[in-house]
């Protein structure tokens, strides 16, 4: 039916203006999406207000009750009238919506909030002789009283959602909503270390974190909320370009989580979750973790508020730049930089696992052998000789070669050490002048041939060796589909290869590292990397992952014995090569434990 018919006729429904309260509840929709997003809107109005300690109180999640309390400058009697009204503001006294200087500005948080719940606001200005209190009950707004208050400001929310059952359906559990408010809590408590944040809840562990002042602010309150291994396991970050600047703190990239999480991103002081500064976090670790592991960071870009725009998202939680190419190269060419200059750190993490291993409690009841799991099955009569045979020890699979290397000082000063031993004739025991430490050569050799391959693909190309007899490689359509339509990326790897009919590839110049490769091997498991990447999606990840594998094939293999020179140039290498305390996979390359913790394994401590 064309629209004019539609409005004449008597049997449709002809349009009408909404009632103003169900206008503010479906405004709070978009800007209270759960009891996280009101405290949010309520911290940030104290930050504002410029409070230096704010403490959160909630229950059940937040449902039954948020109360957000602050030391700021409070409002007087006919502020507090308007400022429960819409589209009412103190943060935007010009108009200007390209020059946003406050995390606040829309003026929608406390009528949105008081449209979907009961709201009570207690504040006092600073030259106020009284405080005045005002109550907002499911859209039906009181009048302004006076009362006794401190300055600064209280808000009382109480019964979120109970007129708007179909949103209470949408919610999590109380222990989940609870934890996002916490996560809300901590994100703005990164954002500004000079304040007192505070938060009790009756379904999460709550925190008190102090105000922080001083040039370690930043950094004492990531501890605070990220942990005190943060610190000793992340680097730095300090860049800038055209007008943007980038600070923050970086993982190094055995210490990353499964999820993202524990990324916190900021511009100019507003915690947001932001897809392209995500996507530059993530493009920036590719090169170091595997596609399911996450690096922590912890990163706030500062610009010209005309640089950005923060009015795209009711929430608040989106930002658009005017340049965001240059932005996301900013932030993913700082992080590479720092993360490179780490060069051979590996996470601390690891050997504290370590302890923790060799340190568990031993039964409390005496050891009895014939109990064990292990114990020998009685023999019959005349094979008691065999018996005793199962508890004789074999010799360890130690290379005691690396025992006859001098020692040399400056080589126990080095940061891994000097080879002592190999074991199991995988893992390299070097001695510090504090401690030990363990390498899993095969991985640390497959991380410095990568390094090697990358640096010779971005100086000449990489050096590339002709095979006296191509070698044919049978594979499936579709992998050889894959291994075709990648021919000339492939050939700038170093690897060159054709079609050889439907179901083959020739194979005809490796990498000259790689050496005797097995050709087989090599060709499928590049076509499975080259189809996990279809759905990932970006040419230089398919690159690089190529890249990757090619180092897994050239690398030492575990069970080849090394003599002392060959651990201790490793070693060295290591020391000298960025990114080698992890492997192409993000796992450690190498594990430290210090004299002290090994003494107090031994109750020497």
């Amino acid at each position: 039916m064309p629209l004019a018919a539609a409005l004449d006729s008597p049997h449709e429904p002809r349009v009408r203006r909404l009632d103003p309260v169900l206008v503010d509840r479906i405004a709070a929709g978009e800007v209270v999406e759960r009891p996280a997003s009101a405290v949010k809107e309520l911290v940030e109005n104290a930050l504002d207000a410029g409070a230096s300690r704010i403490e959160v109180a909630i229950e059940a999640g937040g449902r039954r009750l948020i109360r957000v309390s602050d030391d700021g400058h409070g409002m007087g009697a006919d502020d507090l009238a308007l400022a429960v009204d819409r589209h009412a503001t103190s943060k935007l006294p010009d108009g200007d919506l390209s020059s946003i200087a406050t995390l606040g500005f829309r003026g929608e948080a406390l009528p949105s909030i008081g449209s979907v719940s009961d709201l009570l606001i207690e504040t006092r200005a600073i030259d106020a002789p009284h405080g005045a209190r005002i109550s907002v009950s499911f859209g039906d707004k009181r009048a302004v009283s006076p009362c006794a208050r401190m300055t600064g400001t209280r808000v009382e929310v109480r019964d979120l959602f109970a007129s708007v059952p179909a949103r209470l359906k949408f919610l999590k559990g109380e222990r989940a909503e609870a934890q996002a408010v916490a996560d809300v809590m901590k994100r703005l408590a990164i954002a500004h270390p000079n304040v007192r944040f505070t938060l009790t809840s009756d379904q999460a562990s709550g925190f008190d974190y102090a105000a922080m002042h001083g040039a370690d602010a930043l950094s004492r309150r990531l501890a605070d909320v990220l942990g005190r291994d943060f610190g000793d396991n992340s680097v730095a970050i300090d860049a800038a370009r055209e007008g943007f600047a980038l600070t923050g703190h970086a993982g190094l990239p055995t210490f990353n989580r499964a999820n993202a999480l524990s990324q916190y991103l900021f511009v100019n002081g507003r915690p947001v979750r932001d897809k392209l500064l995500a996507g530059a976090v993530r493009a920036a670790y590719l090169d170091f973790l595997a596609g399911d592991r996450h690096g922590i960071v912890a990163l706030f870009v500062a610009c010209a508020p005309r640089e950005v725009d923060v009015n795209v998202h009711p929430a608040k939680a989106e930002v658009r730049f005017r340049d965001p190419g240059m932005v996301r190269g900013l932030v993913i060419g700082a992080l590479k930089e720092a993360l490179a200059h780490a060069r051979h750190r590996a996470s601390t993490t690891g050997g504290q696992s370590a302890l923790h291993i060799l340190s568990r409690g031993a039964p409390q009841r005496p050891y009895d052998w014939r109990r064990s799991p292990a114990a020998p099955m009685p023999l019959p009569q005349g094979f008691a000789e065999q018996e005793q045979r199962a508890f004789v020890m074999d010799a360890p699979s130690v290379d005691a070669r690396a025992n006859a290397a001098p020692s040399v000082p400056e080589t126990i000063d080095a940061p891994l050490g000097a080879a002592r031993a190999q074991l199991h004739e995988n893992y390299i025991v070097a001695q510090t002048r504090d401690g030990i430490v363990l390498v899993d050569q095969h991985a640390a050799h497959e991380r410095l041939v990568y390094e090697r391959l990358k640096r010779q693909r971005d100086a000449h190309g990489i050096a590339r060796q002709a095979l006296l007899v191509p070698a044919v490689v049978d594979m499936a359509p579709g992998d050889v589909a894959r291994i075709v339509a990648a021919l000339d990326d492939l050939a700038e790897l170093g690897l060159v290869v054709e079609s050889f009919g439907p179901g083959a590839i020739l194979v005809r110049e490796v990498p000259a590292l790689l050496g005797t490769a097995d050709a087989r091997k090599l060709l499928q498991d590049i076509a499975d990397r080259l189809a996990e990447d279809e759905s990932a999606g970006g040419l230089e990840r398919s690159l690089d992952n190529v890249l990757a594998t090619l180092a897994c094939h050239n690398s030492v293999r575990a069970g080849r014995r090394l003599g002392a020179a060959e651990m201790n140039a490793l070693l060295r290498e290591m020391e000298a090569t960025p990114g080698s305390g992890q492997c192409n996979h993000g796992r450690p390359t190498y594990v430290e434990l210090k004299l002290a913790d090994i003494e107090r394994l031994f109750k020497r401590r």
